[in-house]
């Protein structure tokens, strides 16, 4: 049975290594440790040239996701982003076939069907996630979203970020009830609240994947998933290879259970 798609967002790796180092240097590395994908950070690229990067990734046959803040729309806005067309070409150039970007201020009063243009002329997935803020980290406005995108039939997915619901105080498990069925990607992330009350991302704990697991019940089988936790250590293949194949391993009860 095949494996379900493992990606790594570089910003696991920690913001001042990835500038350092550049994006393109983690390519080998995610290959040796088994990814299937990588997932390109805008806000972490300094002199990364696009065709370079889109190359050496696929030499190594890895697919890439590209990751923008972009908020999709933005307050007082009737459209979407004006820049959503040139964010779509540089993630083309990048060689991806997915973008990810922030739901932004989304409304009832927009109208998305404006969206379908901009998909129209690229071959790239939108994937829309929660993030961390009030417009777009709720369950509530991705619902309203998501509904209006299936009436018109516009070929949009969500990202779901497990992590990020926690920032609205959010449930998980309420999300996934709700929004699973239009999940193509999965951001796992782990989130613990430091000493000084703020909330950061950390590795997974026994209690995170069990959770994780009843997640990917209301998601699509095999669904592609990626780590967005910290992903740091002496040994980065050793610790990448282990997490690749931990995330793998995840839903694959609910996968065999659908093929019986």
């Amino acid at each position: 049975m095949n494996k379900p798609p493992v990606s790594i967002s570089l910003s696991s790796y920690g913001a001042d290594l990835v500038r350092q180092r550049g994006q393109g240097s983690f390519i080998d590395l995610l290959t040796a440790a088994g990814a299937s994908r990588i997932e390109w950070r805008e806000e972490l690229l300094t002199t990364e040239r696009p065709a370079e990067l889109a190359a050496g990734a696929r030499g190594q046959g890895l697919e890439s996701v590209y990751s923008s803040p972009l908020e999709l729309w933005l307050p007082g806005q009737p459209g979407p982003n004006p820049a959503l067309a040139a964010t779509l070409q540089r993630c083309e150039a990048f060689g991806s076939a997915w973008l990810k970007v922030s739901l932004g201020h989304f409304t009832d009063s927009h109208d998305v069907s404006p969206l379908a243009d901009a998909l129209a002329a690229s071959p790239v997935q939108l994937l829309v996630e929660n993030d961390q803020t009030l417009q777009g980290g709720r369950i509530e406005p991705l619902q309203r979203f998501f509904a209006a995108v299936q009436a018109h039939g516009l070929p949009i997915a969500m990202t779901f970020d497990i992590g990020n619901w926690q920032w609205q105080d959010q449930s998980a498990t309420a999300a996934a009830r709700q929004l699973g069925r239009h999940v193509a990607y999965v951001h796992c992330k782990a989130v613990a609240r430091r000493a000084d009350g703020k909330l950061v991302a950390v590795p997974p704990a026994a209690t995170d994947l069990h959770l994780w697991e009843q997640l990917l019940k209301h998601m699509p089988v095999g669904v592609m998933r990626a780590a967005e936790y910290p992903l740091q250590g002496d040994d980065l293949l050793q610790l990448t290879a282990e997490h690749v194949a931990l995330l793998s391993r995840l839903g694959q009860s609910h996968r065999e259970t659908a093929h019986a």
